[in-house]
Formats: structure tokens, C-alpha cells, sequence
């Protein structure tokens, strides 16, 4: 009896079939996750202006918000110091006697905040500043602005005064009339020092203002070089011009 011997083609043939079983098996297997391992998510989506520490913007925000540069204030060259810079929120905003000022709620949609130094008028430039303002900006979706503001004044009124470095500083509120739609002006009061700490008999002061145009607010706190007193005409000049800074950006 003769063997049969396949033919090197037929051979071939078989080894081609079997490799694409093989090759298919495999292809379907490698579409499963393996057992325990994490299911694939879709990259994070980025927008250029962080929302504040505390609160996560709100989910009923349906366009991403962004806060241009020209939205903050920009001293006169005679006032500045140096060119303004931007700051992390939580690093911006004040705090007296907690987070007052970072409770925006879920109706924020975007902060953003800037730092401007400024000196006095005419002063060369070798001279130390007399003080910087950080500027904060948030917008709001429907009735977040005026609740921000509401939420503000209640806090406040029930923080007459706080420890700051084993001095005792006082808050004093009242309206800043004829800016924006709303506003709140806080004047802080503390013994004064020296630069090595002494008691000098006198007090410092500095202050903090909030403005509301429509559905923004923008916070504004004005501290002196060094712990000593700021500069309430340039502050208030601040105020007025950054509010007409936002109100030309949001038309």
C-alpha cells in the first residue's frame, strides 16, 4: 500500500486557515477588559478660568464661560508698579474670619483672578510699592450674582472682628454708592506696626470691595506693602474703573 504525501501547496494552504483561525480567536478576545481592570473613560475637557476651590461649577451651565484679560482692571502708568499678573483664586480672594468670600454656590460658572502693585503718583522707581489689589471675577448663571452678594453681607455682618498674627482687626461695612448694580465696601481696622513688630501706638487700615454688574461680581482687596495701611483713593478708583471694564466686556 502507498503512503500519501501531502503536496508542499496543500500544506501551505492548511497552515494559512489554521493562522486566520487563530488570528480571529484572538481578535475577538482582545476586545474584552480583562476581569478587574477599569473601564476606558473619555478625556477631561479643559476651560481656560478655574472655578473656585470650594464650589464646582454649575451643571445647569449650557456654554463654557471664559474671562477675558480686558474684563481686569489695568492701573494708569502712574500708579503702576509693576504690569498686573495672574493669581490662583484661592490665593486672591481675602478671608476674614473664614471663607466668606469663596462661598459662590453651584450657580458659578467661571472665576478668574489678577494682581495688580501699585505706588503713589510721581514716586521714582527705586521706592518700595505702597500696596497691591487682587482682583477676582466670577459669573453666574440666573439669580447666583445677587445671592452671592446675599450670602456675603450675612457673613459678614456676623464677623465684626477676627485675629490676624496676634492682632485684633475690626470690619466695618457700608455701600459704595453710584458703582454697578450692587456693591459692598469692608474697612479693616488693626493696631499698627513696626517692620520688626513693635507696636507704634497708631492703626492701619485697608479694604475690601465688592461690585455686581448683572450676572458678574468682581472682588477687589486692597492690601498695604508690608502689613501697612492701603490706599483708599486708588481703590476706589479701581473699583469704579473695573466695573466699567466688565460692563464693556459683557455687552
Amino acid at each position: 500500500m502507498s503512503r500519501y504525501t501531502p503536496r508542499p501547496m496543500a500544506r501551505t494552504r492548511r497552515a494559512l486557515a489554521l493562522l486566520g483561525t487563530i488570528a480571529l480567536v484572538a481578535a475577538c478576545t482582545a476586545t474584552e477588559d480583562p476581569p478587574g481592570s477599569a473601564p476606558a473613560t473619555t478625556a477631561p475637557t479643559t476651560t481656560s478660568v478655574s472655578a473656585p476651590p470650594t464650589d464646582p461649577p454649575s451643571p445647569s451651565a449650557t456654554a463654557q464661560v471664559t474671562i477675558p484679560t480686558s474684563a481686569f482692571v489695568e492701573l494708569p502708568a502712574e500708579l503702576r508698579k509693576s504690569p498686573r499678573r495672574t493669581t490662583p483664586v484661592e490665593e486672591a480672594l481675602p478671608k476674614l474670619c473664614g471663607n466668606e468670600f469663596g462661598t459662590g454656590g453651584r450657580q458659578v460658572t467661571a472665576s478668574a483672578a489678577m494682581t495688580v502693585t501699585y505706588q503713589k503718583a510721581g514716586e521714582p522707581s527705586s521706592n518700595v510699592p505702597q500696596g497691591m489689589i487682587h482682583q477676582t471675577i466670577f459669573t453666574f448663571d440666573g439669580d447666583g450674582a445677587s445671592d452671592y452678594l446675599g450670602r456675603l453681607r450675612t457673613a459678614v455682618q456676623a464677623c465684626p472682628s477676627y485675629d490676624q498674627s496676634g492682632n485684633r482687626v475690626t470690619v466695618k461695612s457700608q455701600a459704595l454708592p453710584s458703582v454697578g448694580d450692587d456693591t459692598l465696601l469692608l474697612t479693616r481696622t488693626w493696631p499698627e506696626t513696626s517692620l520688626n513688630g513693635e507696636r507704634t501706638g497708631g492703626t492701619a487700615t485697608s479694604q475690601i470691595a465688592v461690585a455686581r454688574v448683572d450676572t458678574v461680581v468682581t472682588v477687589f482687596d486692597d492690601q498695604g506693602w508690608e502689613g501697612t495701611s492701603g490706599n483708599p483713593a486708588i481703590l476706589d478708583r479701581v473699583v469704579r474703573d473695573g466695573v466699567r471694564a466688565i460692563d464693556a466686556w459683557r455687552r
